[in-house]
């Protein structure tokens, strides 16, 4: 297919745009997909959304043996609201840059290793099976896909994950793990003027966990958290009777992860008067680089240098992706695989055009050698 080709069919992924919550809208993605494969060598399962999410897509090719696949991970839910190409983040080609909602994290990543995927099913040059596993939820913290993505991995040889490339083309070969917690503190209401006394006021309770969660963040290990909303009160002359509040947990470690969790939960009131109720955890386990993931990374390293690129990592970064559950279950992971560009979640996300071709060769190289 030639480029302008690409960027057509591109160009109509990004049109349908397709927040995680929008059911019809996602699976309007999914179709998009089945539509491109048909007729080639590859097998498509179809797997029904539930909880008001879209479809997720199996797509599998490749050798018919039982030697473990290499599985490809792609997320096409983004995080932007339908609208948003007509209010805020208009589709347009601004020199080698092209905008649009999504298209950097992470439709650009997603149609590139599509079409990486197609020409090796096609190649007859696989000698071991392939499986890409498209999702729904993503940017959710993958609910409903969890359980599919660990279910695949279990069985792979190999994680390669999608997610846009940072820092001018690096991929990524550790990720912090996130937890997200809700705290409710329930106090007691009463008129501000004529029984202040009697009321238990849930914001200044809230505050003082505020203040023990925010001192447990610990950047020599790599430990944040953070309390970025609150909702409260009912009005300016009453004490508010209930406070509730999430909590965003970033840790490198499980130790840590298990630790901060326990804190979090072990909170208690300061008084009788007023009850407390913590949910929430960890929803995505830490990816650390091991060995294995170092070794593919060598690889993914030597094969670019082959095509004349020069292929760089980036540790511990700060966000997660789907490739934390398979690097936690001991699979060789590699992850920010997908188009370069910047912006991701804000009105100025742009892929690069001329990342498209050398980061797909990359990646089909990758499919043919592993």
């Amino acid at each position: 297919m030639s480029m302008d080709g690409e960027l057509a069919t591109l160009l109509q992924w990004v049109r349908t745009e397709s927040p995680t919550h929008n059911c019809a809208a996602v699976n309007m993605m999914m179709d998009l997909v089945v539509a491109d494969v048909a007729g080639l060598p590859i097998s498509v399962e179809r797997l029904p959304g539930r909880d008001g999410l879209g479809d997720a897509l199996i797509l599998r090719a490749g050798a018919k043996t039982t030697a473990p696949p290499t599985l490809l991970l792609a997320h096409l839910d983004t995080v932007h609201p339908v609208g948003t190409a007509a209010n805020g983040l208009p589709i347009r080609i601004e020199g080698d840059r092209l905008y649009g909602p999504g298209v950097y994290d992470m439709k650009g990543g997603a149609y590139l290793a599509l079409q990486a995927f197609k020409e090796v099913a096609q190649s007859n040059s696989r000698a071991q099976p392939l499986t890409f596993l498209f999702t729904p939820d993503e940017e959710i913290g993958s609910p409903t896909s969890r359980a599919v993505i660990e279910d695949l991995a279990r069985s792979a040889r190999a994680a390669l994950v999608v997610e846009p490339a940072r820092d001018g083309g690096k991929i990524v070969t550790s990720r912090k793990g996130v937890g997200r917690f809700d705290v409710e503190v329930i106090g007691k209401a009463a008129h501000a003027g004529l029984r202040h006394r009697e009321g238990r006021n849930a914001i200044h309770e809230a505050a003082r966990l505020i203040t023990i969660i925010a001192g447990m963040t610990d950047y020599r290990r790599g430990v944040t958290t953070t309390v970025g909303m609150i909702n409260s009160g009912t009005a300016v002359n009453t004490i508010p009777p209930i406070c509730r509040f999430p909590v965003d947990l970033r840790i490198e470690s499980i130790e840590d992860a298990d630790a901060v969790t326990a804190a979090v939960r072990a909170l208690t009131p300061s008084d009788p008067g007023f009850e407390l109720e913590v949910s929430g955890g960890l929803n995505r386990p830490p990816f650390e680089r091991t060995p294995g993931t170092e070794h593919l990374f060598a690889l993914a390293r030597s094969i670019a240098s082959d095509l004349g690129i020069e292929l760089g990592s980036v540790d511990q970064v700060g966000g997660g992706s789907d490739g934390n559950f398979t690097a936690a279950l001991g699979i060789p992971t590699l992850d920010g695989l997908g188009i370069d560009g910047d912006g991701a979640h804000t009105f100025d996300e742009y892929a690069l055009i001329s990342s498209i071709h050398p980061r797909q060769n990359l990646l089909m190289r990758l499919l043919e050698t592993l």
